[in-house]
């Protein structure tokens, strides 16, 4: 292809009606950028039209195509003035062509690297297969495996003993590349069933295995029972084998030195390079998800999988091993999966198989195959039209709504303003009050981080007032309706129990502080903490509220101060209760927590309790139903009907509450694993077994010694176990907690041993639909 591209230089701008007008039609595409009114440059394309279709037009297209997308983002503001969008990008052209503006030689690497770039394309692979359909050509089933009801059935006939099936995608799989040498990434996902059928181990098996092979590869006969349906006795040690997998074997072959079931990968043999103990019995008839990855990178293979219901914290639930696929397999391969049972068989099903790789490979051939090359630019063409269509529409549209939304964003502000300021009780804090009162937020006065920001002690001279200042962090997940909310409801709360807000100061969006904010701002209780002011200036979001000079419960029952005696400690827990009953009945309206734990705890100088941090508080109306909100709290505390429906409620509250009550008791954080008979539980588990044994002062914490009254030890931890029992219709109401710790009733009859969860979601609750748990250690409380 000779004398294709020519590119001609006009200085005089009177050539530019020439060359625009009577060269159109000689030259196909005539491109213009001006510097100034005086000098032209003209892109001219030559063509020969046979050679033009077949291959530099949908490079010129494509040229062309981001030429107009860059000058009219960059020219947007004088399109907006004079371009009529409706009449297509064969304006902007035009425009380009007769307004004099400066030139954008930057765009043109941009043809020449589509040329290179043509040289190699992306192998890639994915697909989904959420449930099996007989008319999928993409599977083909083998030997035993057959879809039935969605599901792949590896026992189709009916006869569990020595069957083998195979689920295998129909296309072959590039794994690596001969002539780079470059490795794929994979991920492979899929569920499965395994059911034994009730029998016991070593009656049952053998397994489940997904598998990348030799493309041609078929089942090797006689390769039933522990062979996996992938060996037989000829083959099962060789290194010549060319395949790797990744199995759930239910069965312990003792002859392949297997000495449990366990999850294996295996390389080239029957044998697994590494494998960890599983037990299929326990998990039978439950839903197992698994997770493969590759890294090409690290040559690492990881597996890992979870069951619906049946997983165990005693179960490690991944594993790791560094293959080089280049030196096992070759460079297309076969991936499916085999099931295989011998003399006492076992129900395998497949219930869905996601798959995705992708792989840059250089091209076949010097040559070009010119049709593909037109179909694959043109198509690129057209998206790169359609990008630059839809970004120069935003930017046509960015410049209209800016001035619209800044005026918004100030209304918006003297909204949030009136509508807190209406509130009576505290006050609003200028910023530069907040940084005299802290010494400019000086690391020194620093009381400790949370969730949502750092908090300060500060010091009001004029006042003769200590406070404690909440700064929000400007990457935190709190926002304006949450702010103002906290402020207005806690301004009305008042209880013995809540901490006081003095003040308030904010500037840029923070949910979860305006929620702080109104509400906190409502609530009168004195083990409430007492909310002072607020802030919202130099885009800052603040919080001023009563300084508690002993700080937070968690630093006293896990941190290094000294330890509190009996007395206090059955004091606070009746204090947070009281302040937990305000909430919930005693206010005009129930207010749902939602993030009640031991760093939330505060304590005054005679160690009174103040609930605080409001930030993720809910109001509802006593007598209304569920309000739609997020997920929220910290894990440790969550009622387990809460995280498996995201519905908060009063009795959520309460199990949050029944944990701090077993803190206080035991001086164990929530999160804590504990060992009991070389097994590891929770804390919950740990101490509802001594209870069942009758031994629940063993819980009791050691550093209590002996100053201590045995009868309200035992109620407070009875009362923590029922109220943190997993089955929401059992649990008290915080009155009726209250009422057994003050020995009003008897205490309640629980069961010797922790019941299994269920998540009945009571009428009075909050639901959720988006997530934003927070997690203890990363919040640093």
């Amino acid at each position: 292809m000779s004398h294709i591209l020519k590119i001609l230089l006009c200085i005089d701008s009177e050539e530019k009606t020439k060359s625009g007008a009577n060269h159109l039609g000689h030259y196909i595409i005539c491109f213009a950028f001006s510097p100034s009114n005086n000098y032209i440059f003209y892109y001219v394309v030559q063509f020969n039209l046979i050679e033009l279709v077949t291959f530099y037009a949908p490079f010129i297209f494509i040229y062309i195509a981001v030429s107009c997308c860059i000058n009219f983002s960059k020219y947007h503001s004088y399109v907006e003035d004079h371009l009529d969008w409706q009449n297509s990008l064969f304006l902007l052209i035009s425009l380009e062509i007769t307004q004099g503006m400066a030139p954008c030689f930057y765009t043109l690497p941009l043809f020449f690297l589509s040329l290179i770039l043509l040289t190699f394309h992306a192998y890639s692979i994915h697909f989904q297969i959420p449930s099996f359909n007989p008319n999928d050509a993409n599977i083909i089933y083998q030997g035993s495996a057959a879809p039935v009801d969605g599901e792949v059935d590896f026992n189709i006939n009916g006869n569990y003993s020595c069957q083998v099936g195979w689920a295998l995608y129909s296309k072959k799989v590039l794994l690596w590349d001969s002539k780079t040498g470059q490795l794929t990434d994979f991920t492979t996902h899929y569920t499965f069933i395994i059911n034994t059928r009730g029998r016991s181990p070593s009656f049952y098996g053998h397994g489940l295995a997904f598998f990348l092979a030799a493309y041609g590869f078929e089942i090797p006969p006689n390769s039933s029972g522990g062979l996996m349906g992938l060996f037989n006795t000829t083959t099962m040690l060789s290194s010549s084998n060319h395949i790797v997998h990744v199995e759930f074997d239910s069965f312990a072959n003792s002859e392949f030195s297997e000495t449990t079931e366990h999850v294996g990968i295996n390389n080239n043999s029957i044998k697994s390079s590494i494998s960890t103990p599983w037990n299929a019995s326990l998990h039978s008839g439950d839903t197992a998800e698994v997770w493969i990855r590759y890294n090409s990178t690290t040559k690492n293979l990881t597996v890992s999988w979870e069951y619906q219901t049946t997983s165990s914290p005693q179960e490690k639930t991944n594993l790791s091993y560094q293959i080089d696929f280049k030196k096992v397999l070759p460079e297309w391969v076969t991936i499916g999966f085999s099931a295989a049972t011998g003399y006492n068989g076992e129900v395998n099903n497949l219930l869905s198989w996601e798959f995705n790789s992708n792989l840059e490979k250089s091209d076949d051939s010097n040559s070009k195959d010119t049709r593909l090359v037109v179909i694959l630019t043109v198509s690129l063409g057209a998206v790169i039209i359609g990008v630059g269509a839809l970004v120069a529409y935003v930017i046509l549209k960015r410049k209209r709504k800016r001035s619209e939304k800044q005026k918004e964003e100030a209304m918006h502000l003297t909204s949030m303003n009136d509508d807190l300021e209406r509130g009576a009780g505290p006050r609003r804090f200028t910023y530069k009050e907040l940084e005299l009162a802290t010494n400019n937020f000086s690391k020194d006065r620093k009381l400790g981080q949370g969730g949502f920001g750092a908090v300060f002690k500060g010091y009001f001279a004029d006042l003769d007032l200590q406070v404690a200042v909440k700064k929000i962090s400007r990457g935190s997940r709190q926002g304006k309706k949450e702010y103002v909310t906290e402020v207005k409801v806690i301004s009305q709360l008042r209880h013995r129990n809540l901490v006081k807000l003095l003040g308030w100061c904010h500037d840029k969006g923070k949910k979860e502080y305006v929620t702080e904010v109104k509400v906190i701002s409502q609530l009168r209780h004195r083990n409430l903490v007492k909310l002072l002011g607020w802030c919202h200036d130099k885009g800052e979001f603040l919080l001023v509220y009563e300084f508690m000079p002993n700080g937070s419960l968690d630093s006293h029952l896990f941190g290094k101060r000294t330890p509190l005696s009996w007395g206090v400690r059955h004091k606070i827990a009746l204090g947070l209760a009281s302040g937990l009953l305000y909430l919930h009945e005693e206010w005009e309206r129930c207010v749902v927590h939602r993030d009640i734990k031991s760093s939330n705890v505060m304590l005054d100088s005679s160690f009174n309790v103040k609930l605080g941090d409001f930030g993720l508080a809910k109001l509802m109306d006593h007598e209304l139903g569920p309000q739609t909100t997020g997920l929220a709290g910290t894990f440790g505390y969550l009622a387990p009907e809460y995280v498996s429906t995201g519905r908060a409620s009063k009795e959520s509250d309460v199990y949050s509450f029944g944990i701090v009550a077993l803190e206080i008791t035991t001086g164990k954080k929530a999160t804590k694993v504990m060992k009991q008979k070389n097994e590891e539980q929770g804390m919950i588990e740990w101490i509802w077994d001594h209870y069942g044994s009758g031994e629940l002062l063993v819980a009791m914490d050691e550093n209590l010694q002996n100053d201590f009254d045995e009868k309200e030890v035992e109620c407070l931890m009875i009362v923590g176990l029922w109220c943190a029992h997993p089955d929401v219709s059992l649990r008290p109401s915080i009155r009726q907690a209250i009422q057994v710790l003050n020995f009003e009733v008897a205490l309640p009859n629980l069961p010797p041993k922790r019941p299994v969860a269920t998540y009945h979601v009571p009428s009075s609750s909050v639901s959720s639909v988006e997530a934003s748990i927070t997690n203890s250690l990363q919040d640093g409380r």
